[in-house]
């Protein structure tokens, strides 16, 4: 699918008094996850932004340049009709270029090192596809 804004990666600016309210009452664990991993790009030096209105979803956490989004799933996310309509999600911010990582909660509230470690992970994955690391010294790279 084609990005119609470029800059603004599907911003959707009818959205955007929700998200402003969603800012202002975020849940206990999204509070945790932006004050000690994702704010201050804090997370590798990658700028996160939080409740970022796109298509015509409310991601809890973007990164522009990782083409990540991350959610924070509370105990409703188990209900059938919830599930559904994160898992409909999902595959729109897919299709779109987007990964979407998951965490439950209570992920985020009694193991947040293991939550960083995750996300410090799919950078570093990022970043070695981005900026492989050059051949050893005397080898030149080919096949043969």
């Amino acid at each position: 699918m084609e990005n119609p804004n470029n800059n603004n990666l599907w911003y959707n600016k009818r959205l955007r008094r929700f998200a402003h309210e969603n800012r202002s009452d975020m849940t206990k664990a999204e509070a945790c996850l932006w004050k000690y991993v994702l704010s201050g790009r804090r997370m590798c030096g990658y700028q996160f932004r939080r409740q970022r209105p796109i298509l015509n979803f409310i991601a809890d956490f973007m990164c522009k340049e990782l083409m990540l989004i991350i959610e924070v799933d509370g105990i409703t996310h188990q209900w059938e009709e919830v599930a559904e309509n994160d898992k409909i999600r999902e595959e729109a911010l897919i299709a779109i270029g987007f990964t979407v990582m998951r965490f439950d909660d209570d992920d985020v509230l009694t193991a947040i090192n293991g939550v960083y470690y995750q996300i410090e992970d799919f950078i570093k994955g990022f970043e070695h596809k981005i900026h492989p690391l050059p051949p050893p010294a005397g080898e030149t790279g080919r096949i043969t």
